[in-house]
């Protein structure tokens, strides 16, 4: 007995009228749709429900119940249909030898070395990929040895919003707009404990807040 071949990489696109199949590359997911093949149980449940559209009743519902028939007895059919499509299939795919993938021709297939790419990727291909990737690191790695924060002074308090008017500040004591205290809360270095930024010296611990 014949070895199934297409195991997993396809769809069963078949109805009670007939036969279709998808194929697709185990690589990429590009795909091939067979030819549709007509059933004869299909024929026949056209037949029936074109004489149910004119007579109605048992002739109708006979047409409609076609599928269930042949589900019961369309195994053989079914199964001679997709060895077709297989075959038919087969001449728009290269099995690789060493992995056993079914893989599109078009973009999966290194013709040169007879396998399919996972196997032995193209020379050209993986050169570019490399240096893409070895681009992309140099450059994380450049930005990370740049000093972006040189000129500016840590030790001024940045742009805050002040809590009674909300108008927003560059750093001071007091609003620009209300003139009310921007209290703003800094992280004692020492303890972790909060803070007013007027104070010079941690509430918790006593450590010097502003050095």
């Amino acid at each position: 007995m014949a070895l199934i071949q297409f195991t997993h990489n396809y769809d069963d696109l078949s109805t009670d009228r007939g036969y279709q199949f998808t194929f697709r590359c185990d690589k990429c997911g590009n795909g091939f749709m067979t030819q549709f093949q007509m059933s004869a149980v299909g024929t026949a449940s056209d037949v029936l429900r074109a004489a149910g559209n004119l007579f109605g009743g048992v002739l109708g519902r006979i047409g409609n119940s076609t599928y269930d028939m042949q589900r019961a007895i369309g195994g053989k059919a079914h199964d001679e249909a997709f060895r077709k499509a297989v075959e038919e299939a087969k001449g728009h795919f290269m099995q690789c030898s060493r992995c056993g993938k079914w893989v599109c021709p078009e973009v999966c297939w290194n013709k040169s070395k007879g396998l399919c790419e996972d196997c032995a990727p193209d020379t050209q291909e993986e050169i570019a990929a490399a240096q893409a990737q070895a681009t992309k690191e140099q450059i994380h790695e450049k930005a990370r040895q740049t000093n972006y924060v040189d000129k500016i002074d840590m030790k001024t308090p940045g742009t805050v919003t002040c809590p009674s008017c909300g108008a927003r500040a560059e750093g001071g004591k007091f609003c620009p707009e209300c003139g009310l205290p921007l209290k703003v809360v800094i992280t004692c270095e020492k303890c972790g404990a909060d803070a007013s930024s007027t104070s010079k010296f941690c509430p918790e611990c006593g450590d010097r807040l502003i050095k």
